[in-house]
């Protein structure tokens, strides 16, 4: 008597999304249950389930500073107090009208004065204090003076910065870029995978690296651990870091 042939066996698989199920649903063979064993979701949790997609977007923006001081200096030691004050105050208006011909705005001006006596004689020192927010101008303005006062007053080497708003400007526009390069990325990605791209769920700024000056490439790779390094005419540069989470629709 020959066995008949067992017919082949087919099985059919569905690969759904998982979810986590308390402890009292897991149950196993022989009533028992299983903590922390996963269940997948059903087809309609799983039609439900949220899809997302993570990525992260970096910028780097820069900006030359936006103001400049310059710091002018006359003084005058006679043995007459009259003469001393005579000898600072003529070559301080000569400066103060210098800057009003040129455009200079009173309340980008302060003048300080001081007066005392050294040994037998009296010393009177002017400093003008000038803030600029054209460059060029500032330029022609020192060598205007320094050619008509010559050694009689002392400029000092130009200050540049930059004011919180032109900086907080740049830190705008930093974070907008890189949140802008992570929303293209995204798009790109779900473009590769034939997905279409949702709307935003969770956009976040994690990291932003600010420095001063002028650094190179090999140094810009260390910036967590090394400073930038102080110019006289320094740039301010941001680097910021976006990770952005999206929904696909």
């Amino acid at each position: 008597m020959s066995l008949q042939k067992t017919p082949p066996t087919r099985v059919f698989v569905e690969l759904v999304p998982w979810a986590d199920r308390g402890p009292a649903n897991n149950l196993v063979s022989g009533g028992e249950t299983l903590p922390g064993l996963r269940h997948p979701l059903s087809s309609t949790q799983a039609q439900t389930a949220t899809r997302e997609v993570h990525v992260s977007g970096t910028s780097e923006v820069s900006g030359g500073p936006d103001r400049a001081q310059v710091v002018m200096r006359v003084s005058s030691t006679k043995e007459a107090a009259a003469e001393a004050k005579k000898s600072v105050c003529r070559r301080l208006d000569y400066i103060t009208q210098s800057l009003q011909q040129q455009g200079v705005q009173a309340e980008n001006t302060t003048v300080t004065k001081d007066f005392r006596r050294v040994e037998n004689a009296y010393h009177m020192e002017a400093e003008v204090c000038i803030t600029f927010t054209e460059f060029g101008k500032m330029q022609n303005i020192c060598n205007f003076l320094v050619e008509k006062l010559d050694s009689s007053v002392v400029i000092s080497p130009p200050q540049f910065y930059h004011t919180p708003g032109s900086v907080e400007n740049l830190r705008r526009q930093a974070c907008l870029v890189a949140v802008e390069n992570a929303w293209r990325k995204a798009q790109e990605v779900c473009n590769l995978v034939g997905q279409t791209l949702g709307k935003p769920l969770l956009i976040k700024e994690e990291e932003t690296k600010e420095w001063e000056g002028q650094i190179d490439d090999h140094q810009s790779s260390r910036l967590s651990t090394i400073p930038g390094t102080l110019l006289q005419h320094p740039n301010q540069q941001l680097l910021p870091d976006s990770h952005i989470t999206c929904e696909l629709s």
